[in-house]
């Protein structure tokens, strides 16, 4: 039963990744390809916690705070950048 899970989750993950890679090669402005640079990066992550989940280990535990501290800092960054300053 689990194994289904996993493939169904590894699908979909797979899906989205396509998507955002997709946007970030046809993006129209640079915003719509840096928030599918933050999707896919958010994409990464949750694979890496799936992967961690199936396992039952924590061995890329750092890499996945890393990856969520550098997905947010981005896009607050990019966020601030944006912001219209009057």
């Amino acid at each position: 039963m689990m194994s289904i899970f996993v493939v169904l989750v590894a699908v979909m993950l797979s899906v989205a990744a396509a998507g955002a890679i997709f946007r970030i090669a046809r993006g129209p402005s640079i915003l719509d390809r840096v928030l599918a640079a933050d999707v896919l990066l958010t994409i990464v992550g949750a694979a890496l916690a799936t992967d961690m989940i199936v396992n039952r280990n924590l061995n890329y535990l750092a890499l996945l705070v890393s990856i969520s501290l550098i997905g947010f800092i981005g896009s607050v960054t990019v966020a601030r950048f944006v912001t219209d300053r009057r």
